[in-house]
């Protein structure tokens, strides 16, 4: 990372700090999650680490009060940074009444909030690549001024889904930022045998849209392929497709055994270059953060964690009558 990069893209000392301390909160969430399935607090965890930086540099590029993004189950940062709160993400690990993703019904990771527009997702993977297309078709359509934001990893741009919503998006010119969370691993399968090109960005010449493939260690790489994309959206040049490299540095969730398929040398490998150390170093480097302040930060977020955690655990689980809330209406 150059000196004072940041400066060139044109974001503050703060702003900066903000985005470290939301990669940060999301990094601290994901291993309290863990922590809290290991002793069967919680069934289900699908994590975020490793990819943080993506995740948030990418979100800050878009505007909060105006885009509508469509994470998929290891956003944290993102939606984090578009305004989920940690005590919200915790009511969705104890699946508990409260929880605004889906009331307690859904697994972690089926994120939904309509007041921050996070439109929800699915457990079938992709599903929600048309869905962007389609909020951004309307978009177009009222002449309104918004970007829709679809992430999905390398394994999800296999599938049917990624293709119709890219070639619907590249034919009608739509203001859709494709997003590739490449971790390497869909689930078991490495990359190499998942596609016969060299990147996943190598496909967007088919659907007539650009395309850049960055480091996703480097929330700032990632912060101007999206604010350029989002640029190039608003003026009607239509959409992008952006691959963000990074690693998956756990098992696909907390019920797979990622040692069946990869070496611990390779994972030890990728955790030399987690993006919460690397992106730490190059604020101390740029003289914005200092030890004391960085211990200030984590003291923080913890304290966040812990209380999140405190609130969702004693929190009232739905009523088994609820389980019938919404499918054929509600009173």
């Amino acid at each position: 990372m150059a000196e004072n990069r940041h400066k060139e893209l044109g974001l503050s000392d703060e702003t900066v700090l903000e985005m470290y301390e939301t990669m940060l909160l999301a990094r601290r969430i994901d291993e309290r999650m863990w922590l809290l399935n290991r002793s069967g607090k919680i069934p289900f965890v699908i994590s975020c680490q490793g990819q943080e930086a993506a995740q948030v540099g990418a979100a800050f590029a878009l505007d909060r009060n105006k885009d509508y993004v469509l994470p998929y189950y290891r956003d944290l940062g993102v939606v984090l940074t578009f305004g989920m709160t940690p005590k919200e993400l915790m009511l969705s690990g104890f699946a508990k009444a409260e929880d605004p993703n889906s009331g307690g019904r859904q697994m972690p990771g089926h994120f939904g909030q309509k007041k921050n527009r996070i439109v929800t997702g699915s457990s079938p993977v992709t599903t929600q690549v048309p869905h962007a297309v389609g909020i951004a078709l309307a978009g177009k359509m009222e002449n309104k001024d918004l970007v829709t934001f679809v992430t999905f990893g390398e394994g999800s741009s296999n599938q049917g889904d990624f293709h119709e919503g890219a070639n619907f998006a590249g034919v009608h010119k739509l203001p859709v930022i494709f997003m590739c969370e490449n971790n390497k691993y869909a689930i078991s399968v490495p990359i190499e045998k998942q596609l016969a090109c060299e990147k996943v960005s190598d496909r967007a010449i088919g659907y007539g849209m650009p395309s850049v493939t960055v480091d996703g260690n480097n929330p700032l790489d990632v912060y101007r392929a999206v604010k350029e994309a989002a640029e190039r959206g608003r003026r009607g040049e239509g959409p992008t497709l952006i691959e963000a490299v990074s690693y998956r540095l756990t098992a696909h969730s907390s019920d797979d055994d990622d040692r069946s398929y990869r070496s611990p040398d390779e994972v030890a490998e990728a955790k030399t270059k987690d993006s919460i150390i690397t992106f730490g170093a190059y604020l101390k480097e740029t003289g914005i953060m200092n030890d004391e302040l960085e211990k200030e930060i984590n003291d923080r977020v913890m304290k966040i964690v812990n209380e999140a955690t405190d609130y969702a655990e004693n929190a009232p689980y739905a009523d088994a009558e609820d389980a019938l809330k919404y499918v054929y209406g509600n009173e």
